[in-house]
């Protein structure tokens, strides 16, 4: 039995499909009926206003993709779609389902769809007969629909000191025996003790019973507004420090194209959306209310595991998700992390150099091409879990001395004193040699073309710049409905053409690429000029103080929204 392919014309038309847009409408279908998503549609809500005929699931389902394919998210988009465009028209059956009806069926999407997506994307991938081996990452920041100026921060400073209030009104009222020594005080044990405090009599407190009857009232106070506090921390959750009230999933984000303002310095309600690329197509999403980009990497790939069953062998991703236990993850799940870390274009360029290259256990070499030795320091305790002290000696007359102790207290000494992660050390000079090979720039390139080409199609050709929904689940279906019409736009358009996308290839000659030769005098005077700024000119040229030196800072800049999503 055909579910999509099997839609029947209209027996009149007054305006027929023209035939190009028709050839799209059919391969569209045609990818549908492949899929089998008909078989995940059942007990979607199909519910119509009176009057109005009845429509299957397929045709809404057919009809509420091909709108996000044309890049109509918004219900009244939709509802307008159903009676103006021609391709819409047909795929109803000349239906006019209201907006109210389209977002019952979208709704009730919410636990179908991340089983859909991924049939839809292997009915795809076997058309085109590509592999899903390498995955280029990256994340961006969409706004909520949310209001902007009904924010609130999670109150865990203000709740630990109306505990302390109530810890020393306890204690005048000789009923602290029982209260934890440190941290909040729950609004249950305060609720018990106001019912004690009912029981004693105005001869046990200092002030009698007109001061017993203001404690009294004042401990009511606190109780009201320890559960206005646990309410909003209730809301916020463990992994976030903010909410807004008109949408209390969305978090407070610094977003690069400020829809108020354009400096990308104020807050905003948004939602962090990540994206998981292969040739092109987005094969797997995660919306999350994490406002870094670093703790969002598991999560994205064990969305991917989940719905094909495996990992992938490459991964490839900006600095932004270069993390030891992003590293590690890699590293245990047979992943080649071909991922940038924090300090990878200061190294590349040779202006912010490595201090020192990890050599093996008990050895590394420094920036001036001396060796140091691993040493335990009785005197000093570890910054960090599983790390070790390297001393380098005869540091007196190296050229890179100012600026390998640039940072430190104490500038003076003939030795320096490293503290390494050595698991970290090496993970990231295994991702910087596989960045640096010829396989490694083919995938930076390709990078840069896929993943974030990605995000400026979204942004640029389908004008979606911000969220219509509230709340995660259906903010998630939304997401996951733009990224299915940005796959389907594009595979269309391929399946009419024959032909897949062609993405660059390195070439078989092509030499491994090597960091630039750090220049000690360059350093030493960029450290010397940034010294002699005035305040004012340390304001304009983006620095700020910390201790004797100097250290850039990111520019607050407005570009056009093609920069930052790689149009």
């Amino acid at each position: 039995m055909k579910h999509f392919t099997g839609f029947q014309d209209m027996l009149f038309y007054s305006c027929p499909v023209p035939p190009e847009e028709r050839e799209k409408l059919d391969a569209f279908l045609l990818l549908l009926e492949k899929s089998n998503a008909w078989k995940y549609l059942n007990g979607c809500s199909t519910e119509v206003e009176p009057g109005r005929p009845k429509i299957d699931e397929c045709k809404l389902f057919a009809a509420v993709l091909y709108c996000f394919v044309l890049g109509k998210a918004s219900l009244r988009e939709i509802e307008t779609a159903c009676s103006t465009d021609l391709r819409i028209i047909y795929l109803t059956g000349q239906v006019n389902p209201s907006a109210s009806s389209f977002s019952r069926f979208i709704t009730s999407l919410i636990p179908k769809l991340s089983t859909i997506f991924p049939a839809i994307m292997k009915a795809i991938f076997r058309t085109c007969s590509v592999p899903m081996n390498t995955l280029f990452l990256d994340g961006s920041k969409f706004e909520a629909n949310a209001n902007k100026y009904k924010f609130v921060w999670k109150p865990t400073t203000l709740h630990i000191r109306l505990s302390e209030k109530v810890a020393n009104l306890l204690g005048l009222m000789h009923l602290g025996s029982d209260l934890p020594s440190e941290g909040i005080i729950s609004s249950k044990l305060i609720m018990r003790k106001i019912d004690e405090a009912e029981k004693i009599t105005p001869d046990t407190v200092a002030g009698g019973e007109k001061a017993l009857k203001e404690m009294r009232s004042q401990l009511s106070q606190y109780l009201m507004k320890s559960l206005e506090y646990e309410e909003k921390e209730t809301i916020c959750g463990e992994n976030r420090n903010s909410y807004y009230k008109t949408d209390h999933d969305a978090t407070a984000m610094c977003l690069k194209d400020d829809y108020y303002s354009g400096l990308g310095s104020n807050m905003h309600a948004a939602y962090n959306t990540q994206i998981l690329v292969s040739n092109g197509f987005i094969v797997a999403y995660y919306v999350s209310q994490d406002r870094s980009d670093t703790r969002t990497l598991v999560n994205a790939i064990e969305q991917f595991h989940k719905w094909y069953g495996r990992y992938p062998e490459k991964l490839c991703a900006d600095a932004g998700y270069g993390s030891l236990s992003n590293y590690e993850y890699c590293e245990q799940k047979g992943i080649q992390a071909f991922i940038k870390y924090p300090s990878w274009n200061g190294e590349r360029t040779g202006r912010n150099p490595a201090l020192y290259e990890y050599v093996d256990e008990k050895t590394i070499t420094c920036l001036g091409f001396r060796k140091g030795v691993r040493v335990k320091l009785a005197d000093r305790k570890h910054a960090w879990p599983n790390s070790s002290f390297f001393r380098v000696n005869d540091c007196e007359g190296c050229a890179f001395e100012p600026y390998c102790k640039r940072l430190l207290k104490i500038k003076t000494g003939k030795s320096r004193i490293f503290e390494i992660q050595p698991h970290h050390a090496q993970l990231k000079q295994q991702a910087r040699d596989l960045l640096l090979s010829p396989e490694g720039i083919e995938l930076r390139v390709n990078r840069s073309c896929q993943v974030e080409g990605a995000f400026g199609v979204l942004k640029q050709n389908m004008q979606y710049t911000r969220f219509r929904r509230r709340t995660l689940d259906r903010v998630t279906v939304e997401f996951a409905l733009t990224c299915l019409g940005m796959n389907i736009r594009k595979y269309i358009r391929f399946s009419i053409k024959n032909s897949l996308p062609f993405y660059w290839k390195a070439p078989e000659d092509l030499a491994p690429e090597t960091f630039k030769k750090p220049s000690a005098k360059r350093i030493i005077n960029r450290l010397k000029k940034r010294k002699k700024l005035q305040p004012n000119e340390i304001a304009k040229k983006g620095y700020k103080k910390k201790g004797e030196v100097l250290i850039r800072q990111k520019s607050n800049f407005v570009t056009s929204p093609s920069f930052f999503c790689g149009a």
